[in-house]
């Protein structure tokens, strides 16, 4: 029989295993700060039904989504994490407590065409918090507030949160009389970063059908920059002529001033009128993340609020805020900028026991000691010449290499070397423990990320 060649289809990742060990490592800072805010893990099905997928989705998604039939089953992989939310709020409303603050990191599916740091399969990790009819605002300013933890814990430092409020734009666009137009119009400004404001005006006019003057008053309106304060400043220009703006900057102030009090230094976060978010369904406070070194890059993580999360399931007012990081895209642009730190142990097991002796119950003993003293351990009993064997520790770059032969039995000691230093050591049990718990202390000290 013919030998089919392996291969991974095109927009799908596939890690080695000491990549796979560092974006482990992203995953479990991520899981350890969202919990340090109260937000629980959720796990929800990677296939639905198309109808429950598609009951907010409709035009681009429809395209883009893995769709296909089980008997009289008419199935889909979800394309993002939100909708499964609102149909698992809905579902399971009577079980939940209020406010509900969920995290979930999980796989979602996109047909579209796979590209440089772009993939049909990929990990988005996303928090959000649900509220039943009402949410309050210092929730919006909580939501980057935990971004803002995050990417530091992380090791991420140059990066700036931008920050504005839909209600602000739609109160603008009512004033210009352009309210029946201003979806359109934020799905256009929203491209902003990628092409451009002569460009973007170019379309506001030939294809919204704006007059040359309202395109540049947009404009002019949406490039208002400063400080937060002389943002706001300058907003408090256009105040007093549409509830809406009015109440939108309201919610503007607050937030910035809840994200000082949540300890979100201003270097990290500013107000961007040029933020709008394409979805229509945002309809407060947006945000959209980006890295100072790497512009190019565009958004790492965005979000914001929504009046109805689960309007297609129930008929209940189910406010909430959420954000998204798109981890796999993020995971490759820090590889592609080998901003990933080297030094982070990748290794499987911090311990490998090479047994010097026929008989394997002493080793055993020390891998089952080892192990229920929290140190991963890994015993090899393969029967290959010592090169080999030190060759495979030198390969998946174990810390520690414990030797164990008749000798040390016998004068119940430890032989363990460093792979690092080199440096070896025959000691008893607990202060090879000792030394090893020290060392992994230092080796791990480090952040994941490495900025430049």
């Amino acid at each position: 029989m013919a030998k089919m060649t392996p291969r991974t289809l095109s927009g799908f990742m596939e890690l080695l295993p000491a990549p796979q060990q560092q974006m482990e490592r992203i995953m479990e800072v991520l899981r350890t700060t969202y919990a340090r805010y109260g937000f629980t893990p959720l796990d929800t099905p990677v296939i639905e039904s198309s109808e429950v997928l598609l009951a907010k989705g409709g035009g681009e998604t429809e395209k883009q989504i893995y769709r296909f039939s089980k008997g009289d089953a008419d199935l889909s992989l979800r394309f993002d994490l939100t909708v499964p939310l609102a149909k698992y709020v809905a579902l399971h409303y009577n079980d939940l407590s209020f406010p509900f603050r969920r995290y979930q990191i999980g796989k979602v599916y996109r047909g579209e065409r796979a590209q440089r740091g772009r993939f049909r399969e990929f990990y988005q990790a996303d928090i959000d918090i649900i509220g039943d009819g009402k949410l309050d605002i210092a929730n919006e300013a909580e939501i980057p507030a935990i971004i803002y933890q995050t990417f530091t814990a992380l090791g991420l430092h140059r990066f700036q949160i931008r920050v504005n409020n839909r209600k602000i734009l739609n109160g603008f666009y009512a004033m210009q009389e352009l309210q029946e137009k201003s979806g359109d119009i934020m799905r256009t400004v929203d491209k902003l970063d990628k092409i451009g404001a002569e460009k973007v005006g170019r379309l506001l006019v030939d294809d919204i059908g704006l007059t040359a003057e309202q395109a540049e008053e947009i404009l002019t309106f949406i490039a208002i920059s400063g400080t937060n304060e002389e943002v706001l400043a300058a907003l408090e220009g256009y105040a007093g002529r549409h509830e809406t703006f009015d109440q939108g900057l309201s919610e503007l102030r607050t937030v910035v001033k809840y994200l000082g009090a949540f300890g979100v230094p201003e270097a990290n976060f500013a107000v961007d009128l040029t933020i709008a978010r394409g979805l229509d369904y945002y309809t407060g406070t947006v945000y959209e993340t980006t890295l100072l070194d790497h512009p190019e890059i565009g958004s790492v993580c965005s979000g914001g609020r929504y009046d109805n999360l689960a309007e297609f399931y129930t008929d209940r007012q189910l406010p909430g805020v959420g954000i998204s990081i798109g981890l796999t895209r993020l995971f490759y642009v820090l590889g592609e900028q080998k901003m990933l730190n080297p030094a982070l142990p990748t290794a499987p097991a911090d311990v490998l026991i090479l047994p010097m002796t026929e008989d394997l119950s002493p080793a055993i003993t020390l891998a089952t000691a080892l192990r229920q003293a929290g140190i991963r351990t890994q015993l090899y009993t393969e029967q290959k010449k010592f090169k080999a064997k030190m060759n495979y520790a030198d390969k998946l770059g174990v810390p520690y290499v414990v030797f164990l032969g008749e000798d040390e039995i016998n004068a119940n000691i430890v032989a363990c070397k460093d792979m690092l230093t080199g440096e070896q050591t025959k000691l008893g049990f607990d202060e090879t423990l000792a030394r090893i718990r020290a060392g992994l202390a230092e080796k791990n000290a480090g952040t994941v990320i490495l900025e430049k």
